[in-house]
């Protein structure tokens, strides 16, 4: 069943560090029954309002269910919706506290601390959609969060070791931080040691790859073959490596890493390429999510 009216509220719970974790849910306007869950886990430098992903979500939840969008709560925005107001935060977002921010929503869905005004929301079985290292984080909760039922990654990396370079390494060991410029804000945002060293000494739990290969759940991998941000192969890697007899792995011809999405986005039409990527989760998810929640 398609909805055409979808309505959005929105609220935030503490993380484990009692930093807020805001969150949108997208749902449909009048629906009669409990609502299964899709959550959205942003990338680097990413946020739940960014670019074209409120269209998605908000087409995802025609569908029937609930679309939950989340800002890691070390992300770096807190009070705007699209500005880095702290970047204290963001210089310590480990991947550990990313994996701890995912379990901190299940939870609060399951205890209806995050609910909407008129529907209950299926805690139980959830479906996880992650972009870039998003993806790479989603992976990881997938494997280790039973309810975890389905997932899919958009342009995600398959090990994040391959992304650091010996520069940042040896910022990390000379000034205890590595700097990277955001295109977008023009702010020079600092990485700092604690993120690498975390990642380090829990890489058996965090690298995507590694972790994927516990995954029998039906998981789908969505990429670019024109990403120069995270190449093509790493979604060929975590697909090879998954063990789930349930897999796809789709390539969209020409995409880049945001599928020619750009933040702000203020088109009337979603890029041809993203709406690629919308149209194949949102079928992914009619086969082996949603009818089994229906």
């Amino acid at each position: 069943m398609k909805y055409t009216s979808i309505k959005k509220e929105t609220g935030q719970i503490l993380s484990t560090e009692d930093i807020p974790i805001k969150y949108d849910i997208y749902l449909p306007s009048h629906a009669m029954s409990a609502l299964p869950v899709v959550l959205f886990v942003h990338g680097f430098k990413g946020f739940k309002d960014w670019g074209t992903f409120p269209d998605a979500f908000f087409e995802i939840a025609r569908s029937g269910c609930a679309v939950i969008a989340i800002n890691l709560s070390l992300n770096g925005i807190q009070e705007a919706e699209d500005t880095y107001d702290r970047l204290d935060l963001f210089e310590r977002e480990t991947f550990s506290q990313d994996l701890e921010d995912i379990r901190s929503v299940i939870v609060a869905i399951q205890e209806q601390k995050i609910k909407t005004s008129s529907t209950l929301l299926i805690g139980d079985r959830i479906a996880l959609i992650g972009h870039s290292r998003g993806g790479h984080t989603a992976i990881a909760a997938a494997a280790d969060y039973d309810e975890v039922s389905t997932l899919i990654t958009w342009a995600a990396v398959a090990d994040y070791t391959k992304q650091i370079s010996d520069k940042m390494v040896k910022d990390w060991e000379k000034k205890g931080y590595t700097e990277i410029e955001n295109s977008r804000t023009k702010q020079t945002m600092k990485v700092g040691k604690v993120v690498y060293d975390d990642f380090m000494k829990n890489k058996d739990r965090l690298v995507a790859l590694t972790r994927v290969q516990r995954l029998m759940i039906p998981c789908c991998f969505i990429h670019g073959t024109a990403d120069e941000t995270v190449h093509m192969n790493n979604t060929q890697l975590l697909f090879q490596m998954c063990q789930s007899p349930e897999k796809e792995r789709i390539l969209i011809n020409g995409a880049d890493h945001t599928f020619g999405s750009s933040h702000p986005w203020d088109k009337e039409d979603l890029p041809e390429h993203f709406s690629k990527v919308v149209d194949k989760t949102i079928e992914w998810l009619e086969a082996y999510f949603l009818t089994h929640n229906m």
